[in-house]
C-alpha cells in the first residue's frame, strides 16, 4: 500500500484524536521502542537510566567522576589513536597527570576542523571496516565541513542525552514529537509499512517535509501542525520563526503545540520572543553539534542559559580574537575521540554550585537565499547536495550579483560532468556554476569566518 493511502490519511487523523493519541504514545513507549531497540542491536535505555542517576548527584561529586572519565578519554587516545599518540610522544603528555589534577588537559593543543580533515583516519582508534560505526557530515556553519565517526556505543549515548534532556523538561516518551526534515525534489511516495515507519512510532514522532519557507510552504507545515497537535517540535530556528510571522500575519497567532526545541543555528532572543508569542509555546533551546552530539540544555523555564551535559564531556574557553571559543572534549566515542576540539562557536562558560552553564552564545548561522523566486534555508541546499547530488565537499553561493553563483569544491574522486547534470536537474537555471578549489571561498566578517552565502 502507498503511504498516501487514503486509508492511512483517515487513519493519522483518527489517532491524532484523544484517547487513541494516548493509546498510541504509551503503546510506543512500553512496547514498540524496546522492540526497536532490540531489533536494531542498540542499548538506549540503560543509558537514559545511567543519566538519570547520575545528575541525581550533587556537582561537586560529580566533579571527581568527571576528572577520571577525561584521563581515561586522554589515555585512551594516546594509546589506540595513531595521531594522539604522535602527538602526546612529541610534546612529552603524560595522560595519566589529568585524574590528580585536571588543567593538565591545557597541555594539549586544540584539535580543529582542519586537522580533522587534514589527519582524516589516523584519527580513528580502528579501521572502520572493523565496527560497526555512523558517519556524521559537519554543517560548515563554523568552518569547512568533515567527517565525523560514531562507534555504536558513542551514537546510543547521544540518543540517550536527547531523551534525558526532553524528559527534562516536561517531555515523556508517549508525549508526541514531530522533526521538521528536507523534501527532496525527487522523493517518490514510499511504500507502507516501511523500516522508517515503524522507527517513527517506536520513537512515537513524525515527520514533517518541507522544501521551502514562503507562504506556501507555511501553510503546509501549519495545516499538519494543526492536525497532528505535537507535543514538542524540534527544527532549525530560521524555520519555525518564518512560521511564526506567517502566522502572526495571517492568522493574528495560533497554538499547535507546546514545545519548541531549537537546534542546528544560532536561536536569536528576537526570534525566541515572536515564536512564543505568535505561536504561543515555550521555546527551549540547546546547543549541539554533529562532531559530539548535544552537549548542553536549557532545563530551566526561568533562564535561557544552558546546562552543560557534564556526563558527556568538558568544555573550556579559550580567547579568540577577544571573544571566548568554546572547546570541547567527549568522553563516549571511543572509535574518533576529540579532545579539545574547537568548535568555532563563542559563549561564556559560567561555573555554578549546581554546575556548569553556557552563556553569550554565538554562532551556527543558517542563510536564506532565494533561487529562481523560491526561498531556500541553506540547510536543505546542503541536504540536496549531500544526498542527492553527492561528490560535494562543500560549496558557496554568492548572491551579490545579478544572478547568484554556486561555488563547488568536488570530492577528489568525483565526476563534475555527473555532479553538473544532477546540481542543474534539482536547481534549473537557478545560479550560475563554478567549480573551485576551498582557497577560492570568500570569508567574510572581521573574523574571515567561511559562509554558505556570501551577501556582501
Amino acid at each position: 500500500m502507498r503511504a498516501d493511502h487514503p486509508l492511512l490519511t483517515y487513519g493519522e487523523r483518527i489517532l491524532c484524536q484523544q484517547p487513541f493519541k494516548l493509546l498510541k504514545g504509551i503503546t510506543s513507549a512500553s512496547l514498540a521502542y524496546p522492540i526497536a531497540e532490540r531489533m536494531e542491536k542498540r542499548s538506549v535505555r540503560p543509558k537514559l537510566q545511567e543519566l538519570r542517576d547520575y545528575y541525581q548527584l550533587p556537582y561537586q561529586q560529580r566533579q571527581s567522576i568527571i576528572a577520571k572519565r577525561l584521563a581515561e578519554t586522554v589515555r585512551y587516545a594516546g594509546l589506540h589513536v595513531p595521531y594522539y599518540k604522535d602527538l602526546f610522544a612529541s610534546i612529552g603528555f603524560n595522560p595519566d597527570r589529568i585524574e590528580n589534577d585536571i588543567n593538565f588537559l591545557n597541555d594539549i593543543p586544540y584539535l580543529t576542523k582542519d586537522i580533522i580533515r587534514e589527519q582524516g583516519h589516523r584519527l580513528l582508534s580502528r579501521p572502520l571496516a572493523e565496527v560497526r560505526h555512523h558517519v556524521c557530515k559537519t554543517g560548515g556553519s563554523t568552518g569547512l565541513s568533515c567527517f565525523i565517526y560514531y562507534d555504536q556505543t558513542g551514537a546510543d549515548y547521544s540518543s540517550a542525552v536527547t531523551l534525558y534532556c526532553r524528559e527534562a523538561i516536561g517531555k515523556k516518551k508517549y508525549l508526541s514529537e514531530l522533526h521538521f526534515a528536507c523534501r527532496f525534489p525527487d522523493a517518490t511516495v514510499p511504500e507502507w509499512p516501511s523500516r522508517e515507519d515503524f522507527k517513527c512510532f517506536a520513537m512515537n514522532r513524525s515527520n514533517i517535509f518541507f522544501d521551502r519557507i514562503d507562504d506556501i510552504g507555511l501553510e503546509e507545515m501549519w495545516q499538519t501542525l494543526r492536525l497532528r497537535k505535537p507535543y514538542l517540535i524540534h527544527s532549525h530556528p530560521s524555520t519555525i520563526y518564518a512560521l511564526a510571522c506567517y502566522i502572526e500575519r495571517k492568522y493574528g497567532g495560533g497554538k499547535a503545540f507546546s514545545v519548541f526545541e531549537s537546534s542546528g543555528e544560532l536561536l536569536e532572543p528576537y526570534m525566541r520572543t515572536k515564536i512564543e508569542k505568535a505561536l504561543n509555546c515555550r521555546v527551549v533551546n540547546r546547543y549541539g553539534l554533529a562532531e559530539l552530539g548535544v552537549m548542553a540544555y536549557e532545563t530551566n523555564p526561568q533562564s535561557t542559559d544552558l546546562y552543560v551535559l557534564d556526563s558527556e564531556g568538558v568544555c573550556e574557553n579559550r580567547d579568540l580574537d577577544g571573544n571566548n571559543e568554546l572547546i570541547f572534549t567527549g568522553f563516549h566515542n571511543q572509535l574518533m575521540p576529540l579532545i579539545r576540539y574547537a568548535t568555532g562557536d563563542l559563549a561564556t562558560i559560567d561555573e555554578r554550585d549546581d554546575g556548569v552553564y553556557l552563556t553569550n552564545i554565538v554562532g551556527r548561522i543558517h542563510d536564506i537565499v532565494n533561487l529562481a523566486g523560491v526561498d531556500y534555508p541553506t540547510h536543505h541546499i546542503q541536504d540536496i547536495l549531500d544526498h542527492r547530488v553527492g561528490g560535494i565537499q562543500e560549496f558557496q553561493i554568492d548572491v551579490r550579483g545579478d544572478k547568484p553563483i554556486l561555488r563547488v569544491v568536488l570530492e577528489p574522486n568525483a565526476d563534475q560532468a555527473t555532479v553538473q547534470a544532477k546540481l542543474e536537474h534539482f536547481f534549473p537555471d537557478a545560479f550560475i556554476l563554478e567549480f573551485v578549489n576551498h582557497d577560492s571561498f570568500i570569508l567574510v566578517g572581521h573574523r574571515a569566518k567561511f559562509r554558505h552565502v556570501v551577501t556582501k
